[in-house]
């Protein structure tokens, strides 16, 4: 399987690069799920992840597991967890917008909205 393994984005200019770090180890962790995509915004955090294929059927069960766990181990954070392919791609979009300098934190956290607005819309 093809991977991007990208890094996780923080929108915000804050400091908890090591806890979005820790949050994408948990999740790859998961033996069902083989690549993550997370992004901190200012108040939530987006996980999304793409589940082998053979574990398909088991996708709500999956999505169910995972943001319990991120929930115990993470009290203080709000997350939004999906599964949906499109919501994967628009986070590594994302990614790379930022990388460009012209790119403001101000329009990273706007896009960062939609997504989660985006994954909203698909449940």
């Amino acid at each position: 399987m093809k991977t991007t393994n990208p890094k996780p984005v923080v929108t915000d200019k804050s400091k908890n690069r090591n806890r979005i770090e820790e949050i994408k180890k948990e999740v790859s962790s998961f033996p069902q799920i083989y690549d993550v995509a997370v992004v901190k915004g200012k108040k939530d955090i987006l996980v999304a992840y793409k589940v082998k294929h053979l574990h398909r059927f088991s996708m709500k069960k999956i999505e169910k597991n995972l943001t319990k766990m991120l929930e115990e181990k993470y009290p203080k954070e709000k997350f939004t967890v999906s599964s949906d392919y499109k919501i994967f791609l628009e986070t590594i979009r994302l990614d790379e917008r930022m990388k460009s300098p012209k790119f403001s934190h101000r329009e990273a956290e706007k896009r960062f909205k939609e997504i989660v607005k985006m994954t909203e819309a698909t449940k």
